[in-house]
């Protein structure tokens, strides 16, 4: 098992309820796979971006650190890719 920062990115004009739900999505998306969580948080609270994604101009970003098998990794990608509420999301593996 690797370790792997996943950084998510939601919309920073939901409310707190919305994105908090988002967030759970994406921890689940890695627990889902075989992956196990060893921390999770917010990393910035409503950021500006310098350009506009999906229509966006600012947004809450949440890091997630966990461990899962590296085959793993391409599933929970599919998943996060199938919410539309996540602007962005960037696996990154830990040495």
């Amino acid at each position: 098992m690797s370790k792997y920062d996943l950084m998510v990115i939601v919309d920073g004009q939901k409310t707190q309820e919305q994105k908090e739900a988002v967030f759970k999505q994406a921890s689940e998306a890695v627990t889902k796979t075989g992956g196990k969580i060893i921390n999770n948080q917010v990393w910035l609270e409503k950021h500006k971006f310098h350009f506009k994604i999906k229509h966006c101009l600012e947004g809450t970003y949440y890091l997630v650190k966990f461990e899962a098998p590296t085959s793993s990794i391409e599933k929970a990608k599919q998943i996060l890719r199938l919410n539309d509420d996540i602007l962005r999301y960037l696996f990154i593996k830990v040495e």
